[in-house]
């Protein structure tokens, strides 16, 4: 998985363009963070700003981080010595609808972790709606996507997409990592 994700990414940005990561508030966010971190750390993916989209993911991590006795050996003594895979270069984690906002109108190749997992509400379908179509960008999906959701149909990789009752050409790449 951190190979398929360190590889879509790198791709993503040698074009230029966005990585939107619809994802799961509990636990497949802060995972997705965790191998992000993994991958800056071994310098498999270049420093570019990271977003966790999300007041509900955001309010999970911190959850995380005041839970340490619940982590394996290895990431309670990471974090003890101030290397957070919640906590690093370039992530911030974003409240305010405003500056959620902000994000479709900055052109920098960036990572997006949005919510929701199924791609049917939340902060990801504003950011599918003003990058779907551009093929710099990429939809990278961890996590299982039911039938008859929009997940499901840009897993299918159909060639039209309604959102918010707009049809858009899926012109993004799109990277599926199932083992995670």
């Amino acid at each position: 998985a951190k190979f398929k994700l360190g590889d879509a990414i790198k791709r993503t940005i040698n074009r230029g363009g966005k990585v939107l990561i619809p994802s799961f508030t509990l636990e497949r966010a802060q995972e997705v963070l965790y191998l992000l971190n993994e991958l800056l750390k071994e310098k498999a993916i270049p420093s570019i700003p990271i977003y966790v989209d999300s007041p509900l993911a955001t309010d999970i991590t911190e959850v995380f981080k005041n839970n340490l006795s619940y982590m394996d050996p290895d990431t309670r003594q990471a974090i003890s010595q101030g290397d957070s895979p919640f906590e690093f270069l370039n992530l911030e984690f974003i409240r305010d609808q405003k500056d959620s906002k902000k994000l479709n109108i900055d052109k920098r190749p960036m990572i997006i972790i949005a919510g929701s997992g199924m791609c049917e509400s939340g902060r990801i379908l504003h950011h599918l709606k003003n990058n779907i179509q551009e093929s710099r960008n990429t939809i990278l999906v961890v996590g299982y996507m039911a039938k008859d959701t929009l997940g499901k149909r840009i897993v299918d990789k159909q060639r039209l997409v309604r959102i918010y009752g707009v049809e858009y050409e899926l012109n993004a790449e799109v990277v599926v990592i199932n083992s995670m």
